[in-house]
């Protein structure tokens, strides 16, 4: 019989439960399926946005979109027109029912637990077809699925995703990297001000490695404290304008680089130099913070 018999919610950065279906079904190939779904979740970054996998008896079909993961398990002869369908339904009702940030903040698994409400009536009209309440429109995302067919992902695939081997390179450059939020005009600002200082810091390492080669009394550490502060500059600007692991907490290193090489040139910088370095620093890391990463939501036409 073609029917759903599983679904969940998971944050796409770390592979954080969020929801998901409460069933009792003890079919071991199914309780199977279900343990590489928790290893497949904490992988989805590495994944194109729409994927399947063929499992035995099962297939998991998975979507994501805005940095959450849709992920459900049907029998290998459910159509994956409904599927996908039905992904697309748990997907706008959560986008609507939950703020960005609570998302983003939750750190308990299944914080948002009485998701499984609206899962569970989901599950139950999809497993009857005929007695869908609202007709859907096949034509479009059997369309949307000749157009854009979900990646299919293989054995080896998933072994790779349970520490079995290394990632598989038939899918590296296929998945889409994570977007961030469109750049503001403080940003810009941020990351021009951000490489003059960068620049103003190289330009006097350099005056400071001709002075040592004039005078070898000059300490060869300003030289470093110069080239450290451009460095970080730089990388703050690359930090704005990639996504990256733990972003915020290397952007606030390079905030921590930037004043503490200020406070070494203390004697070749009057304040308000400083105060400049620093409050540029300031503001990039305040602006890296604030761009954050999007997730590219699939248009499905439902």
């Amino acid at each position: 019989m073609s029917m759903v018999l599983f679904a969940s919610v998971v944050r796409v950065g770390d592979g954080l439960p969020l929801s998901a279906s409460t069933d009792y079904e003890q079919d071991k190939e199914l309780q199977e399926t279900k343990k590489n779904i928790k290893g497949l979740s904490k992988k989805l970054s590495q994944f194109p946005d729409r994927c399947t996998l063929k499992t035995g008896p099962f297939n998991v079909n998975f979507t994501s979109a805005l940095g959450v993961g849709y992920l459900m398990v049907c029998t290998a002869s459910y159509p994956n027109v409904l599927a996908f369908c039905f992904l697309d339904e748990l997907q706008k009702e959560f986008i609507v029912t939950y703020d960005p940030k609570r998302i983003r903040n939750a750190v308990r698994p299944y914080s948002f637990i009485e998701f499984d409400t609206f899962i569970q009536k989901t599950k139950q009209r999809y497993n009857s077809p005929r007695s869908l309440s609202t007709k859907i429109n096949l034509s479009d995302m059997q369309t949307e699925i000749k157009l854009r067919p979900p990646y299919q992902l293989s054995a080896d695939d998933l072994r790779s995703v349970n520490g079995f081997s290394h990632t598989s390179s038939k899918y590296k450059g296929i998945a889409p990297t994570q977007m961030l939020d469109p750049v503001t005009l403080p940003g810009i600002v941020s990351c021009v001000l951000s490489v003059l200082c960068g620049g103003l810091n190289l330009l006097r390492g350099v005056h400071a490695i001709e002075s040592i080669m004039q005078n070898d009394d000059e300490d060869f550490n300003y030289v470093i404290a110069f080239f450290l502060g451009t460095a970080a500059c730089l990388y703050q600007c690359f930090l704005f304008a990639y996504f990256s692991v733990w972003r915020d907490s290397k952007s606030f290193l390079a905030f921590a680089l930037i004043c503490l090489s200020n406070m070494y040139l203390y004697e070749l910088r009057n304040m308000w130099q400083i105060l400049f370095h620093v409050a540029v620093a300031a503001f990039m890391t305040l602006q890296i913070r604030l761009r954050q990463p999007q997730g590219k939501a699939p248009d499905y036409n439902v």
